[in-house]
């Protein structure tokens, strides 16, 4: 991957770049940042630089063998460590080997992956990946050989927050000395899940979150947005990249969820007396829906009523609504205050711990749509 790939972070370019261009490169580096900020496709670049054969100040060149090999994440030594565990692909003990094939094309067509798709990927279901002390031995295997035909032998762990402390002990003396010619790029979200003697060992390089301009652009070109629009979901997606394009790509999925809203709502805090059946047939309605489309539409409940409650407290800095749902809840946000807030909240936790036991669907909204009737009410009605 070369830098001019990666979306926004341009100030952290230009300071990677000319570290290396001077032959600082330092054996050990952390790119620590949150999920979306890009620290993954950093990483990469990076590699990619490190190993060129003509790299110019700004980025590799993209053209000599070693970036051909990079670009496909097939350079003989480029090595992944990433969180595996027991599926039909991995078997007994699994390690990163094991799933490389999926790896580099989950990694090819997004740098920008998410541990979620990666488990997906891969069929965990719902376990957890990890780093284990197999992964810890391959590792040191692969590494205390000779580079094939690279300036470095590079190591790219993603997620080292996932490697257990036994893992972790075994590699701490060969990060701290390492092989020569030979690279470890660990690539992090959460540092406080580290083991402290690895984090020592580690060139912190801070990813901050992709500016908002940055993503604003990004979305107008893959997804030939209006720029008003394009601007308005880059700050709702708050620096990451990979929530600012799953809000893009769910926009159609997102608006019927904002109409159904909308129509729950009104009914319930209507006074009269005939739209309680109109409420019912509404909870009847969204009961015909699948599974998985009622789960994301309670998500998308409970995150309005978070934003309305926000609104209510006039704390409107931390509040990320835009267009209709910014109109309706100008109005709407007197509905929700401190006497309804947290009953709310556990209404809706509750019909989302139901759907996940496979309750009955209608029973579930019938109920949630009647106790919302007691529940939507300005401050000055509520009991």
């Amino acid at each position: 991957m070369l830098f001019s790939e990666v979306i926004g972070q341009e100030e952290l370019k230009q300071k990677l770049t000319h570290a290396a261009h001077e032959g600082r490169v330092s054996h050990a580096q952390l790119f620590l940042g949150k999920e979306g900020s890009g620290n993954m496709a950093l990483a990469l670049a990076y590699a990619q630089y490190a190993m060129c054969e003509n790299p110019s100040q700004a980025d590799a060149c993209g053209a000599c063998s070693a970036c051909v090999k990079m670009h496909k994440l097939a350079h003989p030594d480029l090595h992944f460590a990433f969180p595996v565990n027991s599926s039909k692909a991995g078997g007994k003990n699994p390690v990163s080997d094991m799933f490389l094939e999926p790896w580099r094309q989950a990694l090819l067509q997004n740098p920008y992956i998410t541990e979620q798709v990666w488990y997906e990927a891969i069929n965990l279901d719902n376990k957890q990946g990890n780093i284990s002390t197999h992964e810890a031995d391959a590792i040191m295997r692969k590494l205390s050989l000779k580079a094939f035909e690279g300036k470095f032998k590079i190591l790219l762990m993603w997620l080292p927050e996932r490697m257990n402390a036994t893992a972790a002990n075994k590699l701490l003396k060969l990060i701290e000395e390492p092989p020569a010619q030979t690279l470890f790029l660990f690539v992090a979200q959460n540092s406080g899940q580290m083991l402290k003697t690895i984090l020592s060992r580690t060139q912190l390089v801070s990813v901050p979150p992709v500016r908002g301009d940055a993503l604003a652009a990004m979305l107008t070109r893959e997804f030939a947005l209006p720029q008003g629009e394009a601007s308005t979901l880059a700050h709702l997606a708050n620096g990451s990249v990979a929530e600012a394009r799953r809000i893009a790509g769910q926009r159609d999925e997102k608006r019927d969820y904002f109409e159904q809203f909308v129509t729950l709502m009104r009914l319930s805090y209507a006074s009269k007396a005939e739209n309680i059946i109109l409420l019912v047939q509404q909870a009847e309605k969204i009961a015909m829906q699948g599974r998985e489309w009622q789960k994301n539409f309670l998500l998308y409940s409970q995150r309005m009523v978070r934003e309305n409650f926000a609104l209510n407290r006039h704390a409107r800095e931390v509040v990320y609504l835009a267009g209709e749902e910014a109109d309706f809840s100008e109005k709407f946000s007197m509905f929700i205050n401190p006497d309804n807030i947290f009953r709310l909240y556990e209404e809706l936790n509750l019909a989302l711990q139901h759907l996940g036991q496979n309750g009955n669907a209608k029973i579930i909204f019938t109920d949630l749509a009647l106790k919302l009737v007691k529940l939507i009410v300005p401050l000055k009605d509520a009991k």
